[in-house]
């Protein structure tokens, strides 16, 4: 890839991981609300369930950290959350039709494995005592290595867990202190090896690009270490610096950020050195073994995505979220719980469910999703397919999309996607700016530097 293709590109844009994106959401939405979309859901596809769990809780705060979460509360304070999560779960069960099955559960944060590991348990049997399952569910959590254990993944294995991300974020002590992360209690190939031999699959490592301190020379060397480890996936992801919504990331402006040319470097090295060593490029910022279900279902045009990121249709349904500022994901609405916990502990307390913002869909909004879906994730979008899912021709699809080939003409003429009668086609290199060729079908978009972070 050239170098000034991605400069080129660079410029804000949404991430995608839904439609409308969560800028989009509207607050006031009642349980009442909340309870009545569930029901919808149980009519809507895809039938499977996806839970997602949010642990807002850290035994430190990362300065480049965009999460909602926060330095962990006396016992007293964590004990009262974890039972307002089950009494959330137990509410939602109420409404959910009991011949749907789990497919999938994910935990992120904040840090999951920040608190107790006995609540992760009490919390996975709640689950199994109120839902039936698929025969080979994902369940799977995000991990911060400076808090792991191997007797940890022991008893996670035996909760039921089958996949962790390992939040890595960079190989080097000297970065990470600057940061203000810990680094790995053990080395991470070890935790990785104790991972495989519970039988742990699709083992994830996250990296991120452009933190104080790295350089296109530290980054290949972070690329390196992970060939050397040999994870089923890896994520680099681009920090985004947004000091205007998280206050604590103005420190590492003080620290020294790379430029946003050392930042495309960094990608590069990450790109080429990845798959130089195997790995299929997935997306825009993940990576799989070529064996990987990833891999699998990016060649036969079977991927997804959602806020927990890429993921099979097979596993995916229909997501329903627990905790504070956790994102439930339905075919007809997005629906997003207080952000703070303390407050997200009184309205369970109140109601058995903590709603806040949300946004329902009107039928062109599914339509667009469905478009920028494909674009994102299989890199083919056919007009006329996308048209037969929700009756409606090429030619209706294009209105409700706003779309014409001059907003493409740009990407043609640098030969990163291609139109063939009804249909487009996003090239290898094209996945890489992907997000850009995504805006093209989004007649809601308004694009400035106050609203998301840049394209790569």
């Amino acid at each position: 890839m050239n170098l000034e293709i991605f400069k080129k590109y660079n410029r804000p844009g949404p991430r995608y991981t839904s439609y409308p994106p969560a800028t989009f959401f509207q607050g006031g939405f009642t349980p009442a609300q909340y309870i009545e979309q569930i029901g919808i859901s149980n009519y809507d596809k895809p039938q499977n369930i996806s839970f997602y769990v949010h642990i807002p809780f850290c035994n430190r705060l990362c300065h480049f950290c965009g999460c909602t979460t926060g330095i962990s509360q006396k016992e007293e304070v964590i004990r009262a959350y974890i039972d307002a999560i089950i009494k959330e779960i137990k509410t939602v069960a109420k409404y959910l039709d009991p011949n749907r099955k789990v497919s999938q559960i994910h935990w992120g944060g904040g840090t999951p494995n920040a608190i107790n590991m006995s609540y992760l348990e009490e919390i996975m049997q709640v689950f199994h005592d109120n839902f039936n399952f698929v025969e080979k569910p994902e369940i799977a959590a995000e991990c911060h290595p400076g808090e792991l254990d191997f007797e940890d993944i022991d008893r996670m294995a035996a909760a039921g867990f089958n996949r962790i991300s390992l939040g890595v974020q960079d190989f080097d002590p000297a970065i990470l202190k600057l940061v203000n992360r810990i680094p790995s209690k053990r080395p991470v190939e070890d935790l990785v090896a104790r991972m495989k031999a519970n039988g742990f699959n699709g083992v994830n490592l996250d990296l991120i690009y452009g933190l104080p301190g790295q350089t296109r020379e530290s980054f290949a060397e972070n690329i390196r270490k992970v060939i050397e480890v040999s994870p089923d996936r890896l994520a680099t992801f681009s920090y985004a610096h947004v000091p205007w919504v998280k206050s604590a990331q103005k420190i590492l402006e003080k620290r020294g950020l790379p430029t946003p040319d050392e930042k495309l470097e960094m990608f590069l090295e990450g790109l080429n050195g990845l798959t130089s060593a195997g790995y299929v490029a997935i997306g825009m910022d993940h990576y799989a073994k070529a064996d990987d279900d990833l891999s699998l279902a990016l060649k036969n045009k079977t991927l997804h995505r959602n806020f927990q990121g890429y993921v099979t249709r097979e596993t995916t349904g229909q997501v329903y979220g627990f905790g504070s500022s956790s994102i439930t994901q339905l075919w007809g609405a997005y629906i997003q719980n207080v952000k703070t916990f303390k407050e997200y502990i009184e309205e369970i307390s109140k109601n058995g469910l903590a709603t806040d913002k949300a946004y329902v869909m009107t039928p062109e909004n599914l339509v667009v999703r469905e478009v920028i879906t494909e674009i994102m994730c299989n890199g083919r979008m056919d007009f006329d397919e996308v048209g037969a899912q929700f009756g409606k021709d090429a030619e209706e699809i294009k209105r409700i999309t706003q779309f014409t080939p001059e907003k493409l003409q740009e990407l043609i003429d640098d030969q990163l996607v291609s139109i063939e009668g009804n249909t487009v086609n996003v090239h290898k290199e094209g996945f890489f700016v992907v997000r850009n060729i995504a805006m093209a079908f989004d007649p809601l978009l308004k694009t400035s530097d106050a609203m998301y972070s840049k394209t790569i």
